[in-house]
C-alpha cells in the first residue's frame, strides 16, 4: 500500500456504491483499523475471523492485518452458525469482524467460541446481544490515529492468510499461505496481466474466496482502482462495467454463463473493458465463445487453487500464436492454459512419470513453487497427503499439448466410470452448452446394475426452452461417443452451488448414492 500513497494519493481508489475513498483516505481508514486491532490485542502471529459480503472494511481488514503481521481468517458468508464456529475455533481467531448481514449467523457461532474476545460489527441492521463484547467498526476507527502503527519485522514464511476449504469431504481445512505466497501472486499477476493505474477492478466473486481476493494486493501495488459489489446480480453487474468503466475483473464461469445469458446483456458499453478472466471451475468453449462475442475483450481462463494463491495457469497466448486464425485462438484461450509465473507444472501418471505432450493422455496435475501453501493449519497428515517431495497434488485430471498448454478433463473424484470406460463429465457438459435449450449443466455419475455408474445429466434450461430428454440424449450421442451421452436427465429450476458460486457436484451425487457403496467424491 505505501507505493500507491506515495504516487497516488489523490486518485479515487475504493468505489462502493455512493461511497468513494482516496487512496490517501484509504490508508487513513487502513491505519485507525490497525490501531483499533491492536488495542484489542490483535498482534503479529495472531489471527482475526472475518464474515461480510463485498464491502470495502473487507479490503481494509485485508491490509491492517497485513499492517500488524496478523493473520486474516475470511469465512464464507453462506455458511451454518455451526461450521462457522469449528473454522473460527480450529484458526484460533481472538476478534471477529462481522457485517450485520449474516447477524444470526455470527450468534449462533459464538455460542460455541470461547476464544473470541469481541465482535467488530460492520453493517446498519439491528446488532444481537451478545455474550462478549461488541464494537462498532465506524466507532473504533473514529477513536484512533490516522498514522500507521510501526510496522512489525515480517518474514517470508510468516503466516499472513488461513482460507478454509468448502469441506465437501470432511471437516474444512485451514489453507496457510504466508507473507511469501501472498507477495509473490501479487507481482506474478501484476506481470502476467500487465496490471498498471490504467486499471479498474470490480470485485464481484467473493473475497472471502482466492478467485477475487488476490487483487486486494495486485491491484493497489500499480495503484488501480476498486469497484465493490457486496453481492453478484447480474444485471447490477452488467450496469457496473458500462458506469464504472472497468477494464478487468475475474469471475467464476456460473457468474460469467448468467451475466451472456441476461437479457439485457447487450444494452451496455463495454467499450473500457480489456479483458475478462474466468477462474474458479472449468468453462465450457461455448461459454467462452459468448463472452467474446458480447463483452468484445480479450478473455482469459485461469486455474488454481486456494492451496496456490491461487494462480497455477492461465491461457495468454503466447505470441507467435496470435497469428493463427480467430477460432483456433479461441480454442487455445478456452483451455486452462500455460504455467504462471513462477509455477513448476507436470502432468503425471500414477507412476509419476510424464504423460505425452500429445492432447490425448490423461495424467494429474502437479505443482511446485513460491505460490504453493507450506500446508493446513493443524493437520500434519492432511498436509503430508496432499505435498509429497515439494510437490503439490492437485487431484485434477488433464492433458498436455506440445506448447505447454493444459486443458482441464475433470477432477478425479468427479470421474466417471461406465462399463470400464472413462467418462470426463467436463467434456460431457461441454456439448450440452452448445444445446440452445441448456442454460446450466452437471454431469454426474449414479449408481447402474449393469455398468456400475451410470452417465446423468441435471440440468437447467433457458426460460425460453422446451427440454426433450431424448432430443438433448441424441444431440451429444451425435457429438461424443454413445457411452459418454447422458442415459438420463433430470430437469431442475436450480443446480446447487457452492458458497463462491461454484456448482456443487456433491450435493448432486449425495442424493443418488445414499445407503450404496460408492467411489471416494
Amino acid at each position: 500500500m505505501s507505493k500507491a500513497l506515495d504516487l497516488w494519493p489523490d486518485r479515487k481508489a475504493i468505489r462502493q456504491q455512493e461511497k468513494t475513498f482516496t487512496y490517501r483516505e484509504f490508508g487513513e481508514r487502513v491505519a485507525r483499523l490497525a490501531r483499533a486491532l491492536l488495542a484489542k490485542g490483535v498482534v503479529q502471529g495472531k489471527a482475526i475471523s472475518i464474515i461480510a459480503p463485498n464491502v470495502h472494511e473487507f479490503l481494509e481488514a485485508y491490509y491492517a492485518c497485513a499492517a500488524l503481521g496478523a493473520v486474516l481468517n475470511p469465512i464464507n458468508f453462506r455458511l451454518s452458525a455451526r461450521e462457522a464456529a469449528f473454522i473460527i475455533n480450529d484458526s484460533e481467531a481472538v476478534l471477529l469482524l462481522a457485517h450485520t448481514d449474516f447477524k444470526d449467523t455470527v450468534a449462533g457461532a459464538l455460542d460455541d467460541s470461547p476464544l473470541i474476545k469481541g465482535v467488530v460489527w460492520m453493517g446498519q441492521a439491528k446488532r444481537p446481544e451478545l455474550e462478549v463484547p461488541a464494537f462498532d467498526y465506524e466507532g473504533l476507527l473514529a477513536a484512533e490515529s490516522p498514522e500507521m502503527p510501526p510496522l512489525p519485522d515480517l518474514r517470508s514464511n510468516d503466516l499472513a492468510h488461513l482460507y478454509y476449504t468448502s469441506g465437501t469431504t470432511g471437516r474444512p481445512k485451514g489453507v496457510m499461505l504466508t507473507q511469501g505466497n501472498v507477495t509473490f501472486h501479487a507481482l506474478a499477476a501484476i506481470a502476467e496481466l500487465k496490471l498498471a493505474d490504467r486499471d479498474t477492478w470490480i470485485h464481484v466473486a467473493p473475497l472471502f474466496h482466492l478467485a477475487d481476493a488476490w487483487a486486494t494486493f495486485a491491484l493497489t501495488w500499480v495503484g488501480g482502482a476498486h469497484v465493490l459489489t457486496p453481492y453478484f446480480e447480474p444485471g447490477l453487474v452488467l450496469e457496473a462495467f458500462d458506469k464504472e468503466k472497468i477494464t478487468i475483473t475475474n469471475l467464476i464461469p456460473t457468474m460469467l454463463n448468467l451475466m451472456v445469458n441476461h437479457p439485457k446483456v447487450g444494452d451496455y458499453d463495454y467499450s473500457s473493458l480489456r479483458a475478462i478472466l474466468s477462474g474458479g471451475a472449468p468453462i465450457a468453449p461455448e461459454t467462452v465463445r459468448r463472452i467474446v462475442e458480447a463483452f468484445g475483450c480479450d478473455y482469459i481462463q485461469t486455474y488454481g487453487m486456494t492451496e496456490t494463491s491461487p494462480y497455477l495457469t492461465v491461457s495468454i497466448l503466447k505470441n507467435h500464436l496470435k497469428d493463427l486464425e480467430p477460432q483456433k485462438q479461441l480454442e487455445i484461450v478456452s483451455r486452462t492454459g500455460r504455467a504462471f509465473i513462477g509455477v513448476e507444472l507436470k502432468v503425471v501418471r500414477p507412476d509419476g512419470s510424464a504423460i505425452a505432450a500429445d492432447n490425448q493422455e490423461v495424467g494429474e496435475i502437479i505443482v511446485k513453487g513460491p505460490i504453493v501453501t507450506p500446508g493446513y493449519w493443524n493437520r500434519p497428515q492432511a498436509t503430508e497427503e496432499a505435498l509429497r517431495d515439494g510437490w503439490l497434488y492437485t487431484g485434477d485430471l488433464a492433458v498436455i499439448d506440445r506448447e505447454g498448454y493444459v486443458n482441464i478433463v475433470d477432477r478425479a473424484k468427479d470421474m466417471i466410470v461406465t462399463g470400464g470406460e472413462n467418462v470426463y463429465s467436463t467434456e460431457v457438459e461441454y456439448v450440452l452448452y452448445e444445446h440452445p435449450d441448456v442454460l446450466e449443466c452437471a454431469v454426474i455419475g449414479v449408481p447402474d446394475e449393469t455398468w456400475g455408474e451410470a452417465v446423468k445429466a441435471v440440468i437447467v434450461t433457458r426460460p425460453d426452452g422446451k427440454p426433450d430428454e431424448n432430443e438433448i440424449i441424441e444431440f451429444v450421442k451425435q457429438r461424443l461417443a454413445r457411452f459418454k451421452a447422458p442415459k438420463s436427465i433430470d430437469f431442475v429450476r436450480e443446480i446447487p452451488k457452492t458458497g463462491s458460486g461454484k456448482l456443487y457436484k456433491k450435493a448432486l451425487k449425495d442424493k443418488y448414492w445414499q445407503g450404496k457403496k460408492r467411489r471416494i467424491g
